[in-house]
């Protein structure tokens, strides 16, 4: 059989997490693989950049907008609590920048990108239907997260109990950033993307159940 650049891609997403997997599972792992989740994210966000099709500015500009904008409504979000309530972050996603972690906005561009993108192999033809979709299945994917995150010190609440508002702020930040991916228009792309994000659901839920 023959090696694609998708086919390589996407045993690497499952590699990479499976191995992740261990590392979070395995106590004296642990705090290696903490140290190293910076560095995965940016693996992943290598993956996914070398398998779009049409590397362009158009492209470039979409990855711009998604990663500061991002970075900006978590900013707002940590400084003035307007969006997901009162949290701050640890020290898992690396270096920071006025309290914010660089790569949040990394993660949200992957987020945003991987679920566009399967939302494009669906059959529906309004966007509003795939938008509102994919909003809400990043919100599931952040109750996956968010017990997770709280353990291994990605961020914390300052609150008994993560807020309402924090789930609302995610429905709505993804529905905004999914009509900036529909407004661009992207061809068709490969399946690397979409597996990244199946391949998180996976991983969350193992870890939520361990």
């Amino acid at each position: 059989m023959k090696l694609t650049k998708t086919s390589i891609s996407i045993f690497l997403i499952i590699l990479f997490h499976l191995v992740g997997l261990a590392g979070f599972l395995i106590p004296f792992l642990r705090p290696l693989f903490l140290q190293i989740v910076p560095f995965h994210l940016l693996l992943m966000l290598f993956l996914v950049l070398i398998n779009h099709q049409e590397l362009n500015r158009k492209f470039f500009l979409f990855l711009m907008l998604i990663m500061i904008g991002g970075f900006t409504i978590e900013w707002i979000g940590v400084h003035k609590h307007w969006v997901f309530g009162n949290y701050a972050y640890g020290k898992t996603l690396g270096f920071k920048l006025d309290q914010i972690p660089l790569m949040i906005g990394v993660n949200w561009f992957l987020l945003i990108y991987a679920t566009g993108i399967l939302l494009q192999k669906v059959p529906v033809k309004e966007a509003w239907i795939k938008v509102f979709t994919g909003a809400v299945l990043l919100v599931f994917l952040d109750l996956l997260i968010e017990p997770v995150a709280i353990r291994f010190n990605y961020w914390y609440w300052f609150s008994a109990i993560i807020p309402l508002k924090n789930y609302a702020g995610w429905l709505l930040v993804s529905m905004f950033f999914l009509t900036v991916f529909q407004r661009f228009n992207f061809k068709q792309q490969t399946w690397v993307a979409p597996v990244l994000l199946l391949v998180q659901f996976v991983f969350f839920v193992v870890l939520n159940l361990a």
